[in-house]
């Protein structure tokens, strides 16, 4: 019996020889093009509509008022550009599917309509290749919308032929490490990316009709502070520092509160050096905004209005699908307390929720063990994120968080333990975090040496305290609520999407002679612990 692995390695091999065949066939095609005086990669062409253009101008109209308008006196002419996606020649005339970023529409190119040396040069090209076609629309005898060329000729010559069969799981990471050709041959990867815009542009008209204003924060940062997570570091020679790439804008946005700034948002690149598995990319991106004079009972009706108008907006209703399970997003949002969670949803015996050595043996028994010197509030975490987060399919906004596992949240008036915070999940995954926000610089102050004092890694020394944001909390911020929601997770959502690099166009891979980086590979590494954080 083969060895599978070897079946693949020469099969491989085998499509690699052939394929180089083409590409030398194709080289060749280049040499003839500049042998007649020509470029094969010119650029002296400017298209005047594309194929949905077309389509809208010309769909509603029958065969004979097509047929008429094309025998007028100005007649109806387009100048397309676009790729080469098929060809079906028979004779001295052909149809071709002429693809450019607003879809496909089938072209006829016959030998008296474009002249025989254009014609003699269009049977040269191949699949891929980028043409330029200029003509009149008319009705195929099945009724179809097809362009009749009056001109066509080589834009760009694809050396690379496409490959035929691009679908499936084992073309995964040459898809992801070729997104080029994936969006050139998958409508529904260049569909995801669609959408992924009008999301982004959907939460950014949201926030400007409401009065904020987008900013700009550092990506560099002298200190990472902003959540709980591993900072990329880089240095800056002219200055000779140590510089942190941005683990969370949170810290420069509230600066900007203090600054009077009443009302901010941010739609930015974070970078964490952690793990990459479904959920997670080692950059990111999310949108944080912050509100003065607002609480985190305010976050959860703009959460709600926000998101949820979204989904109507992007999806045409209420209701999404994924990954096999229907999530509905129609108002209002189920709230549970995280103790209350653990419990009712978890199943775990509320008499038990401040026993520290049952909830460390609850974490160990699921291959989550705690640090050592792990807090209440990060067993309780813990708990809830073994034994809950992934139950939790519709919207569900997770309330009353601890205080030691919110450094940067405001205390709960009446309870001080706990923090006026919530977590968005939805289909077991974090979307969005929000809390009111601590305007106290001197619990503040005492809650990051608290942090150094209990051994966070990303509190190693009294120098990764942000005294400057505390000197900025010193002179006055207002009651303000804040909020992160993550994007990707969010058009993952809303996309159908299995995994965070289906809608990250360029995500990070192993070198290419490595394997993909995935949770189901064996060498995985873990995901971070933490999620992001308002």
């Amino acid at each position: 019996m083969s060895d599978p692995r070897d079946d693949a390695k020469n099969e491989s091999l085998s499509t690699e020889r052939e394929w180089n065949k083409l590409v030398l066939q194709r080289i060749e095609k280049i040499e003839a093009v500049r042998a007649t005086g020509q470029n094969p990669w010119p650029n002296d062409f400017t298209p005047d509509a594309d194929t949905a253009r077309v389509a809208a101008d010309n769909e509603p109209l029958s065969a004979e008022e097509l047929d008429a308008l094309s025998k007028g006196d100005a007649p109806r002419r387009y100048k397309l550009g676009g790729r080469l996606m098929a060809n079906n020649f028979f004779g001295k005339a052909a149809f071709l599917r002429l693809q450019d970023r607003a879809g496909r529409l089938q072209v006829f190119v016959r030998k008296d309509g474009v002249g025989e040396e254009a014609f003699t040069a269009y049977k040269t090209f191949d699949i891929g290749d980028l043409i330029a076609v200029e003509g009149v629309p008319f009705r195929t005898r099945t009724g179809e919308l097809t362009l009749n060329a009056t001109s066509i000729r080589l834009l760009a010559k694809a050396i690379r032929p496409l490959p035929e069969k691009w679908h499936g799981l084992k073309d995964k990471e040459q898809r992801f490490r070729q997104r080029y050709v994936d969006l050139i041959v998958n409508p529904d990867v260049r569909d995801i990316f669609m959408k992924r815009n009008r999301i982004i542009k959907g939460v950014r008209d949201y926030l400007d009709g409401r009065g904020y204003l987008e900013v700009e924060t550092p990506m560099m940062h002298p200190i990472p502070g902003g959540a709980s997570a591993r900072p990329f570091v880089t240095h800056h020679n002219a200055l000779d520092m140590q510089l942190y790439l941005r683990i969370a804008p949170e810290l420069y946005l509230k600066r900007l509160i203090v600054g009077g700034l009443e009302r901010v948002y941010e739609i930015n690149r974070n970078f964490r050096n952690e793990g990459i598995d479904r959920n997670h990319n080692p950059e990111f991106t999310m949108i944080e905004l912050y509100q003065a004079y607002a609480t985190y009972e305010d976050m959860i009706e703009l959460t709600e209005e926000l998101l949820s108008d979204l989904v109507v907006k992007v999806t045409g209703g209420t209701t999404v699908v994924w990954n096999g399970i229907t999530i509905d997003f129609a108002r209002p949002w189920k709230r549970v307390a995280m103790e209350d969670a653990v419990v009712e949803i978890g199943g775990f015996p509320r008499d038990k929720l401040h026993d520290h050595d049952a909830l460390r043996k609850l974490l160990v028994d699921h291959d989550e063990p705690a640090r050592d010197n792990a807090t209440w509030g990060e067993l309780l975490a813990g708990a809830f994120e073994v034994l809950c987060e992934g139950k939790l399919v519709n919207p569900t906004f997770v309330t009353r968080f601890p205080v030691d596992i919110s450094p940067l949240a405001r205390r709960n008036d009446t309870e001080p333990a706990f923090v006026d915070r919530f977590e968005l999940i939805v289909a077991g995954m974090e979307v969005a975090n929000a809390f009111s926000e601590l305007n106290d610089p001197i619990d503040q102050a005492e809650r990051f040496r608290g942090q150094l004092a209990a051994g966070h890694e990303e509190f190693q020394d009294e120098q990764r305290i942000d005294l400057d944001f505390v000197r900025a909390l010193e002179f006055g911020m207002p009651p303000t609520a804040g909020e992160g929601i993550g994007i990707d997770r969010l058009v993952m959502l809303l996309t159908g999407g299995d995994s965070i690099k289906e809608v990250i166009l360029f995500p990070h891979l192993r070198p290419e002679a490595g394997r993909l980086v995935d949770d189901d590979d064996g060498d995985a590494a873990p995901a971070p612990e933490e999620t992001p954080q308002a």
